[in-house]
């Protein structure tokens, strides 16, 4: 597990709750140490884990060659999006929303991330299909669906994969849009009463 800040006592209790390795960290409190040294085999890294910088490329080797990307440093918020469903996000939708599309960036194609309540609940990853993606992360929630929120982190080429959010208990929806049957997802979230937001941009990790 890695973190962007320092790790106190009560951060070392509940991540003492489960299996772990290694532990990164820019630093730790005395009595988050005092914590860890409870258990076996467990290594503590510090390391500032400083964000990455505007223009950064990304580098992939390819046969016989390289792929060379800028970097998905930015992410615009999802209030800056585009509501193009009948019924717009609420204010904890909408908070969810912007969670999810952050943490989208960091999820592998074809990336579905389900939020509620400001955590994330479930995530498919890795799928030749988005509706793929979207059963995967539905059947590794370890918390109920309904009322949650899904960030797809590109645009969803058939209705299909709305109509399984909708099954799950997803109320808002955000994506990039810019698929050719864009308007048969917005009619599919809006049968479904689900606030769509497309973002105009996409994320893609691989």
């Amino acid at each position: 597990m890695a973190f962007n800040r320092t790790a106190d006592a009560d951060l070392a209790r509940m991540m003492g709750e489960g299996f772990l390795e290694c532990v990164v960290a820019p630093d730790y409190t005395p009595e988050a140490l005092q914590v860890f040294a409870g258990k076996k085999n467990l290594r503590l890294l510090r390391a500032k884990l400083a964000p990455g910088a505007a223009g950064q490329l990304d580098l992939r080797t390819i046969s016989g060659g390289v792929l060379v990307q800028s970097s998905d440093i930015t992410t615009s918020a999802a209030s800056a999006g585009k509501v193009v469903s009948a019924r717009p996000p609420t204010a904890q939708e909408l908070a969810d929303l912007d969670f999810g599309w952050r943490v989208a960036k960091h999820v592998k194609s074809n990336a579905i991330v389900f939020v509620g309540g400001g955590r994330t609940l479930g995530v498919g990853a890795g799928q030749m299909s988005r509706v793929d993606s979207v059963k995967l992360a539905v059947s590794k929630a370890r918390s109920p669906l309904g009322g949650s929120v899904l960030a797809s982190d590109a645009f969803f080429p058939f209705r299909d994969g709305i109509d399984e959010a909708a099954k799950a208990g997803v109320t808002a929806i955000i994506e990039p849009g810019g698929s050719v049957r864009d308007a048969e997802v917005i009619a599919a979230a809006d049968e479904h009463r689900i606030a769509l937001v497309f973002t105009g941009e996409r994320h893609f990790r691989h």
